[in-house]
């Protein structure tokens, strides 16, 4: 991590934590915004809206006017894992118990309902001459959002799934909002239009990464720094990259192992994993994948050699703000 990312990534960060935990979200009846003030705090790496603030000091120095807008990305994003724990009957979001957990399912729903207004709210204060561009492209980044978690229940009871038809799901559930995050501080600092769609593109190509990355961490990521159990979406049976490339590529007695193994409802966990796992390294699944997420990460990285700007540095924090992320180990 160079110095230079870490004072501008982190001094953007630290007035962007202290902005969003000093916004009230409301106060009665407190049943209602007591969950809302509770998944603000959980932290979170803040990701959606430091790329906002990183892209729009892109252009402008007085990154803090845009402070408020960026939090409506991130109340938005709270939001919609408000209301996944819910579908997913999740017990945990980020170490913490949940909020349909913490209070009860139907209070998590409402509580949800009211940080669409909030993000709504935080939204229209965006300066006049930019309000209608900013809602127009934030209502189709929600829908969309809507629309790849659909799909991604929808996977849950089919028995195939394209790799199309997958890359598609992540690119609406996760990728978008990171493109639209990009393109909206573009937007408020005045940006083109051609800078505001590179922007938006990278940040949509590396969000497709970002979740092919997480689809080979579950498998392959080192146990004592993945934070979570390995293998977890080979025990859920769950259609990531990894597992539609085996199903499409196995043949004879592999297709017969690894049918026996999705078809199992009573399993020991770890063999399953290791026997899958197996399967997938007698594929090449494993470098498979990583040659689709380099090629998306490529492809990202490729939109901001055409933006047309002239602060290098904050360029460079941009830069090494994804590299930190594509290089996780968790």
């Amino acid at each position: 991590m160079t110095t230079i990312k870490t004072d501008l990534t982190k001094e953007i960060l630290v007035k962007l934590e202290e902005h969003l935990q000093a916004f009230s979200y409301g106060a009665s009846p407190k049943e209602l915004y007591e969950p809302i003030t509770y998944i603000m705090g959980l932290g979170g790496k803040r990701i959606r809206p430091l790329l906002a603030l990183l892209a729009y000091s892109l252009y402008k120095e007085d990154y803090e006017n845009a402070l408020t807008p960026a939090m409506a990305v991130e109340v938005f994003h709270n939001f919609t894992l408000m209301h996944d724990d819910i579908m997913d009957e999740a017990p945990i979001r980020r170490g913490k118990t949940t909020v349909h957990e913490k209070w009860n399912t139907n209070t998590a729903i409402l509580s949800g309902d009211v940080m669409l207004v909030k993000a709504y709210e935080i939204l229209a204060d965006v300066p006049a001459d930019k309000l209608g561009e900013c809602l127009r492209l934030f209502n189709k980044t929600a829908r969309e959002v809507c629309e790849g978690q659909q799909r991604d229940m929808n996977f849950e009871t089919m028995d195939e799934v394209a790799e199309a038809a997958y890359l598609e799901m992540i690119r609406q559930k996760t990728a978008v909002l990171l493109g639209f995050a990009l393109q909206f501080g573009a937007i408020l600092a005045g940006a083109s239009k051609e800078d505001g769609q590179h922007l938006y593109d990278f940040g949509v190509n590396i969000g497709i990464g970002f979740q092919l990355k997480d689809d080979l961490l579950d498998v392959y990521a080192d146990k004592a720094k993945f934070g979570k159990q390995v293998g977890g979406d080979i025990i859920a049976n769950k259609k990531t990259f990894l597992l539609i490339k085996a199903k499409e590529l196995a043949q004879g007695d592999d297709k017969k192992r690894l049918d026996e193994w999705l078809s199992k409802t009573v399993f020991e966990k770890e063999q399953k994993v290791k026997e899958v796992t197996a399967l997938y390294d007698k594929l090449g699944i494993k470098a498979i994948a990583e040659t689709k997420m380099t090629s998306y990460f490529d492809l990202g990285f490729a939109q901001l050699d055409d933006l047309n700007i002239s602060n290098k540095e904050m360029l460079a924090a941009l830069k090494g703000l994804t590299q930190d992320l594509i290089d996780r180990e968790q």
